[in-house]
């Protein structure tokens, strides 16, 4: 299924040292990741966004490794995996100043989620 939300400059901050030709791959994977995992999301502050995934040891492989790799291009993430009695979670936080690259990352995880 095609996403309707444009790979654009808000979802790739000129912080990213991710080489051009890779960034929609990676757009690519966590579009997968979403539409695969994700149950649920909530925004509890501007800066922080939290996932609620579908728990199974091979979603938290998948976004321990995604999420370790996009650290490395984008370090202005922090991404908090949680594990704990039958329950997935993945929050992102990013500073003040790359709130839009989370908003993108919100709306590109609701519409995967949404198309499941």
């Amino acid at each position: 299924m095609t996403q309707n939300i444009a790979f654009g400059q808000e979802w790739v901050p000129s912080a990213c040292t991710l080489p051009t030709a890779e960034q929609p791959l990676r757009v690519a994977e966590f579009d997968a990741l979403f539409a695969d995992t994700v149950q649920s999301l909530a925004r509890p502050e501007r800066t922080r966004l939290r996932l609620e995934l579908a728990f199974s040891p091979e979603h938290a492989a998948r976004a321990a490794e995604l999420t370790a790799r996009e650290n490395g291009c984008c370090s202005f993430f922090t991404f908090t995996l949680t594990i704990a009695d039958g329950s997935l979670t993945l929050e992102v936080a990013v500073p003040q100043e790359q709130v839009e690259v989370l908003d993108a990352l919100q709306a590109r995880a609701g519409a995967a989620s949404a198309s499941m």
